[in-house]
C-alpha cells in the first residue's frame, strides 16, 4: 500500500547506502581480507532478504541499506580476491580474461534466467508468496558462505594500509598520479550509470500507454543477449585488443540507447495503466518491439563490457588497494543514479535515454584517451627493451673482442716460444 514516492525513496536509499557505507565496507576488504568480505556479502544480503517479510517501512528501509552495502561488496571484493589469487598462483593473464567472461556468462546470464524461473515456480506454481524468492536467495547465500569459508584462501591488500583515512588518501594519490586509473574509473562510473538508468526506464519505455508487457519473456531475452555477449568476448579478445574492443562496445551501446529516444519525446501518461496486468491497450506495439531489439543489443554490450573492464582493471589498478579504488569510483555512479531516480518523473523518457547516450559518449572519449596512454606506455617499454638489447649486444661484442684479443695474444706468445726453442 505504499505510494510510488515511498517506493522511490527505498530505491534511492539503496544506492545512497552503496555510495556511503558500501564504499567504506569495500575499502575495509583490502585491510581485513577479501575472503572475509565475500562472506560478509552473503551475511548482509541474507539479512536484507529477511526484511522482505516485514510490512514495516522502517524495516524495509533497513533492508535497502543492507542491500546497498552488499552490492558494493559484490562488485569489488570478489574480483579483488580472484585477481590476487590468480597472481599468487602464477596463472597466465589470458586465463584471467577467460574466467571473467565465464563468470558473466554463467553468473550474469544463465543463473539469472534460472533464478527467474525458480522465482516464478515458487510464487506462481507453488503459491509460496512474493517473499519466497528472497528465501531461496538466503539458502543460496548460506551455501556460498560455507563454500567460501571452507575452500578459499584469504588474501589482503598492502600490509601498510594504515587507518581507513590513510587508505582512502593512498587511493586518491594513486588515482591522481596515474591517469590510466582515473580513466578506468570514469569509464566504470559512466557506463554503469547508463546501465542502471536503463534498468529503471525499460519497463515504462515498452509500455508508454499501459500496454501489457510480458516481463518474464522480455527479461529472458535480455539475459540471453547478455550471455551471447559474454560468450563472444573470449573470441573477440583473441581477435581484437581489449582496449579497441571497448570503443566498439560503447558506440553500439549509444546506438541502442538512441532508439527509444525516437519514441518518447513526450511525457509518459501515468494514468494509462500498469504494464503488469491486463490492459485494453493490447500487447507490445511495433515501437515497443523495436525497442526490445535495441535493448537486447545493449544487454549484449553489457555482456562484453564486464569481462573487458575487469581485464583492464586487473592490468592497471594496483593490487594492494584494488577494492578501495573500485568502490571510490562507485561514489559518482551511485550519486548519478540517486539524482536520476529523484528527477526521473520530471522529464520525458527521451531526455533520460539521451543522458545515457551522453554517458556512453564520455566512455568513448575516455577509452580513446586510455588507448593512447597504453600505446605510449607500450612504445616506451619497447624502446627500453630495444635499448637494453642493444646495450647487451654491444657488451657481448666488446666482451667477445676482448676474448679474441686475449686469444690472439696467447697464440702470438705461444708462437714466440716455439720459434725461440727452435
Amino acid at each position: 500500500g505504499y505510494k510510488v514516492g515511498d517506493i522511490g525513496r527505498l530505491f534511492i536509499a539503496g544506492f545512497a547506502s552503496s555510495m556511503i557505507f558500501g564504499t567504506i565496507a569495500g575499502a575495509l576488504a583490502d585491510k581485513y581480507g577479501r575472503r572475509f568480505a565475500c562472506i560478509m556479502y552473503g551475511v548482509t544480503y541474507s539479512l536484507s532478504c529477511m526484511t522482505k517479510h516485514s510490512p514495516a517501512y522502517s524495516v524495509l528501509m533497513g533492508g535497502r541499506l543492507l542491500g546497498g552495502i552488499s552490492t558494493s561488496l559484490l562488485f569489488s571484493t570478489f574480483e579483488s580476491w580472484l585477481v590476487s589469487e590468480h597472481s599468487t598462483r602464477g596463472y597466465t593473464a589470458p586465463l584471467l580474461s577467460t574466467i571473467f567472461a565465464k563468470s558473466v556468462f554463467f553468473g550474469g546470464g544463465l543463473m539469472a534466467i534460472l533464478s527467474g524461473l525458480l522465482g516464478n515456480l515458487l510464487v506462481e506454481d507453488l503459491n509460496l508468496g512474493p517473499a519466497a524468492p528472497f528465501d531461496a536467495a538466503i539458502a543460496a547465500m548460506i551455501l556460498g558462505i560455507f563454500i567460501i569459508g571452507g575452500t578459499w584462501d584469504e588474501n589482503y591488500g598492502s600490509e601498510h594500509l594504515g587507518s581507513l583515512t590513510s587508505q582512502f588518501a593512498a587511493a586518491g594519490r594513486a588515482i591522481a598520479n596515474d591517469q590510466k586509473i582515473a580513466l578506468l574509473g570514469a569509464i566504470q562510473a559512466m557506463f554503469e550509470a547508463s546501465m542502471y538508468t536503463w534498468v529503471f526506464l525499460w519497463t515504462p519505455a515498452l509500455s508508454p500507454n499501459g500496454e501489457k508487457v510480458p516481463h518474464g519473456l522480455v527479461f529472458s531475452c535480455f539475459m540471453t543477449a547478455c550471455m551471447v555477449g559474454s560468450a563472444l568476448t573470449g573470441i573477440l579478445m583473441r581477435a581484437v585488443h581489449v582496449k579497441s574492443l571497448n570503443v566498439s562496445v560503447f558506440v553500439l551501446s549509444a546506438i541502442a540507447m538512441a532508439v527509444p529516444v525516437l519514441f518518447h519525446l513526450d511525457h509518459r501518461d501515468y494514468s494509462a495503466g500498469s504494464s503488469l496486468g491486463e490492459s485494453d491497450n493490447g500487447g507490445l506495439s511495433l515501437a515497443g518491439k523495436a525497442q526490445v531489439v535495441a535493448f537486447c543489443l545493449f544487454e549484449g554490450c553489457i555482456g562484453v563490457f564486464w569481462p573487458t573492464m575487469m581485464t583492464l582493471r586487473a592490468q592497471y589498478v594496483p593490487e594492494d588497494m584494488r577494492s578501495t579504488i573500485i568502490n571510490v569510483f562507485r561514489i559518482p555512479l551511485n550519486l548519478f543514479v540517486c539524482v536520476i531516480l529523484f528527477e526521473v518523473g520530471k522529464f520525458p523518457l527521451s531526455y533520460m535515454f539521451g543522458l545515457c547516450i551522453v554517458f556512453l559518449a564520455i566512455c568513448v572519449l575516455c577509452q580513446m584517451r586510455l588507448n593512447h596512454l597504453i600505446d605510449l606506455q607500450h612504445g616506451a617499454d619497447e624502446r627500453a627493451t630495444q635499448a637494453l638489447g642493444e646495450q647487451t649486444s654491444l657488451h657481448m661484442k666488446v666482451e667477445g673482442a676482448d676474448r679474441t684479443g686475449q686469444y690472439v695474444q696467447r697464440r702470438k706468445t705461444s708462437d714466440d716460444y716455439v720459434e725461440h726453442d727452435t
